[in-house]
């Protein structure tokens, strides 16, 4: 079973949907108890940085997210949830992240004469990974984000993409999955990535 975090961020239930399509359980859920008996863990989120680490401290899913990370269950955060895995995010403000993986969320440099926030179709680059197997290259997949993540340890960065400038929007720290993009938003491409995801051991 699939255990979708609800901390009031973001639309739950299209990623539910992606999963249940493949033909895999996937529960929206709150409750710590159903979060720590899942197979697999998503965070998804749409939203600002500060008001997604207030909802989970306040519904008391940080010790959650941490013990299911220490158990050693496959974890993916996406979009917003990507960067909350992180140490922190300047995102109106200073405000401490996860800190499962080093480095930082920074606004997207409008000096570039870029369009923020970036939405549409991009080119992920990636290296091998197994929540990559089988898929097309060239791949293309849907963003929309206006904060990236600039992490700090270049080993952890398995995607990227070009928008101005080479932005990390895939990492991966033993496991902890993190992707900037929508893979329920990305067609094929974005199904077969959940689906790999969901195969994790």
């Amino acid at each position: 079973m699939i255990a979708i975090i609800d901390y009031g961020m973001g639309n739950l239930r299209s990623v539910q949907k992606a999963f249940e399509y493949m033909g895999y359980q996937a529960v929206i859920t709150h409750d710590p108890r159903v979060i720590l008996n899942a197979g697999h863990v998503v965070l998804p989120g749409v939203g600002a940085f500060g008001d997604a680490v207030g909802n989970l401290e306040r519904a008391g899913l940080m010790d959650t997210i941490y013990r299911v990370v220490e158990s050693g269950r496959p974890f993916l955060g996406i979009c917003l949830g990507l960067q909350l895995l992180f140490e922190r995010s300047y995102e109106g403000g200073t405000f401490k992240g996860l800190a499962l993986l080093p480095g930082e969320v920074k606004r997207l440099p409008e000096k570039l004469n870029i369009k923020i926030p970036h939405m549409g179709w991009n080119e992920l680059r990636y290296r091998e990974s197994p929540i990559f197997e089988g898929l097309n290259d060239p791949c293309y997949v849907y963003f929309v984000h206006s904060y990236y993540v600039e992490a700090s340890d270049q080993r952890h960065v398995i995607g990227t993409t070009f928008y101005g400038i080479d932005i990390a929007v895939a990492v991966n720290n033993g496991n902890v999955y993190g992707l900037q993009f929508h893979p329920e938003k990305s067609g094929a491409e974005g199904l077969k990535i959940l689906k790999n995801f969901a195969r994790l051991k």
